[in-house]
């Protein structure tokens, strides 16, 4: 009877062990947590990951761990670079945003991570996707609006310059009037689509932030991509150059509005007397 008795106890001795094993676990992730966000505030990328990794072995549920461990991949991803390591890097980091959006769909940093992600490996249609996702969520958000006109020029730009290189020509940035007709018909087919989207999702950007000097620099340079699609219609390509000119003003003007609100905002709190 006494040895029976002795059971209850002992178990609950192992259980009490184990509770405080586990507590002295996540003490000690929580430990290497914050020395890996301090190695990642000073740019110690791959110190960071170890940190975090080490975080994660200690507590294997800790989400916040795994959520700055993809987070320290990602600000090691070198933008346009194919080698296998730099792929490999943003493999990792993009494995662990998914696994954060597994648990947490709506997760909008997760949502921008990847994309931007995509974006920096040149996979822009992946990129453009996420970004949409990010913009089902948050509607408001500029920056989305904004990131999907640049891919859409980017990728428009680029046809651009292969489409007038068979050609003969060198981009002009002013719809190229001298180009062939059988070139221009190709700039419609490649781009005809990435211009009115990324006019549409610039504009929009605009829209929600009427100071977002970026996104106006970048409604001027889709509008001579837009130009290049004027098949022997002078009037058209005047009007988009006219539209270039237009938002050259417009990104100049709010360039100066924003460096004058933060002069104002450093000058905060400071009493001339």
């Amino acid at each position: 009877m006494k040895f029976t008795a002795r059971i209850p106890v002992t178990a609950a001795l192992l259980a009490l062990l184990l509770i405080t094993a586990t507590g002295c676990n996540r003490l000690k992730a929580r430990d290497q947590l914050t020395k890996g966000v301090q190695a990642f505030k000073n740019a110690r990328y791959e110190e960071a990951v170890n940190h975090f990794q080490n975080s994660i072995a200690l507590d294997p549920d800790y989400e916040d761990a795994k959520l700055y461990l993809a987070t320290a991949y990602s600000y090691q991803v070198v933008p346009n670079l194919d080698t296998p390591e730099n792929l490999s890097i943003a493999q990792k980091a993009l494995d662990g945003f998914n696994a954060v959006l597994a648990k947490h769909p709506n997760d909008l940093t997760a949502l921008k991570q990847i994309a931007s992600i995509n974006r920096n490996i040149k996979k822009f249609d992946v990129a453009k996707e996420y970004e949409k996702k990010v913009i089902a969520i948050a509607p408001n958000d500029p920056e989305a609006y904004y990131t999907v006109g640049f891919v859409d020029w980017t990728l428009a730009y680029k046809n651009a310059i292969t489409i007038l290189a068979a050609d003969g020509l060198t981009d002009q940035g002013d719809g190229n009037p001298k180009k062939s007709k059988g070139a221009c018909q190709k700039l419609q087919a490649a781009n005809t689509d990435l211009v009115n989207e990324g006019l549409q999702y610039l504009n929009k950007a605009v829209e929600l932030n009427p100071t977002y000097d970026d996104a106006m620099q970048y409604l001027q340079l889709t509008y001579r991509r837009k130009a290049d699609l004027e098949c022997g219609d002078e009037a058209a390509r005047k009007a988009d150059m006219a539209q270039v000119d237009s938002w050259i003003q417009k990104a100049m003007g709010a360039r100066k509005e924003n460096e004058l609100k933060k002069e104002k905002a450093t000058q905060g709190g400071v009493s001339m007397q």
